[in-house]
């Protein structure tokens, strides 16, 4: 079995029990027969016991398989490549700072700012800097590796709508309908990206900068 097949199947297993262990079946029968703090941690061993001997065996065959698409990384694109996951990282710390009306701790429903860009601005904002890793990285290893993470970012945020609407909080019925999925694919995110306050700007900007510094070589 090659190495891409092999990321594939185990992004496969961690997709199908993040959310399935979370679904709306799943989750209220194992809550209430293990406990919060049992569920809790059976989620997470469940999703570590996965993860982790994915994310060791894309880092052992980094750029293993046939390459799928060659592009020369020069200086502008290399510059274009790391604005755009600035902008990615601005909405995953926005999101942090002014949670949705969908997350663990409800934030107010509020169309502005981040959420004219994209209802999901952690996970997605996430995903659109784990594309931009698929301009340079373009052996089946890297597509399958860095495709996968967009690939469970998509499928959560469905799953995390699905959730919501099954039983709304407060305002999140109109808030949905109000805001778009995929970021930059309604009028108003630019105006979205002007109503940023500069403090996020500057966090997502340090946080571009630190995870720069902290880069494994070889990926670019």
């Amino acid at each position: 079995m090659s190495i891409t097949t092999q990321i594939a199947l185990l992004w496969a297993a961690f997709i199908a029990t993040h959310l399935g262990l979370a679904s709306v079946r799943v989750e209220p029968r194992l809550r209430a027969r293990l406990g919060a703090s049992a569920f809790l941690g059976l989620y997470s061993l469940v999703a570590l016991a996965i993860f982790v001997p994915l994310a060791k065996l894309y880092f052992e065959n980094r750029h293993a398989g046939p390459w799928l698409w060659a592009i020369a990384v020069g200086p502008e694109l290399r510059a274009a490549l790391y604005f755009l996951m600035t902008v990615g990282l601005v909405l995953t710390v926005g999101a942090l700072v002014k949670p949705s009306p969908a997350a663990v701790a409800p934030g107010k429903a509020e169309v502005a700012g981040i959420y004219r860009v994209t209802r999901h601005p952690l996970v997605l904002g996430l995903a659109w800097v784990w594309a931009l890793h698929l301009v340079p990285n373009a052996s089946s290893a890297d597509v399958a590796f860095f495709g996968g993470f967009v690939a469970f970012s998509l499928a959560g945020a469905w799953h995390q709508d699905a959730r919501k609407l099954h039983a709304p909080p407060p305002g999140f019925a109109a808030f949905h309908a109000a805001t778009p999925f995929l970021p930059f694919t309604r009028a108003g995110a630019l105006r979205g990206l002007r109503e940023i306050p500069l403090l996020v700007w500057a966090l997502g900007l340090a946080a571009a900068l630190a995870a720069r510094w902290l880069h494994p070589r070889g990926l670019w």
